[in-house]
């Protein structure tokens, strides 16, 4: 079975989704954070996996549901942090951010029978998930992040290292207030959308 990995910011007012400010305010920006990110651990807590892993920037909170490892980012950029991620994982594994709470549990049940890597695909050019039957750091190092052609870069990495790519679904990530809407009314039951409702704009300042 494989290791799900969850790359995270701990949700800080003024350090986590600064694109919804505003309209939202920096602590309802945080909010909105937190619900998204308990959504996604508690999706990767339903799925079958042998590990589970927040790859976590700053300190855990009652947030944090029972069964995780808890592993510190490294220092450097993006592409730094989550090759030390994979570099913590001796056979198959998963990375997912924080910033798609629609995703399911069935979507994380990845199977790398026939294939080398999984690549999820963001509406935005990035990947909200990676997956990698045997993860090797090399593979991400260098990667430009969060560009429009991050996604694709990714998988032309991937597939010029001879690797066999799978395609998960194509999900939005949460980066604006415009996101924020659409994504919660895909999981309007989840508790992402029900911080949404609670979170009225922040008026004129």
């Amino acid at each position: 079975m494989t290791t799900l990995l969850v790359i995270a910011k701990e949700p800080v007012p003024g350090r986590v989704k600064t694109r919804l400010t505003p309209p939202f305010t920096p602590r309802q920006a945080a909010r909105l954070a937190e619900a998204a990110l308990v959504d996604t651990l508690h999706a990767v807590a339903a799925a079958p996996a042998t590990r589970r892993v927040l790859v976590l920037d700053g300190t855990p909170g009652p947030w944090l549901p029972p069964g995780f490892e808890l592993l510190p980012q490294c220092a450097g950029g993006l592409d730094e942090r989550l090759a030390d991620a994979f570099a913590h994982c001796a056979g198959p594994a998963l990375l997912i951010g924080m910033d798609t709470p629609q995703v399911t549990p069935e979507l994380l049940a990845v199977d790398f029978a026939g294939c080398d890597a999984y690549v999820g695909p963001a509406e935005d050019g990035g990947f909200w998930a990676l997956g990698l039957a045997r993860p090797d750091p090399a593979l991400l190092r260098g990667v430009p992040m969060s560009t429009p052609v991050t996604g694709a870069v990714q998988r032309e990495r991937l597939l010029a290292a001879g690797l066999r790519v799978r395609e998960l679904p194509r999900l939005r990530d949460v980066d604006t207030a415009d996101d924020a809407r659409a994504v919660a009314a895909l999981a309007p039951y989840g508790r992402f959308a029900a911080q949404l409702d609670r979170c009225a704009p922040a008026g004129p300042r």
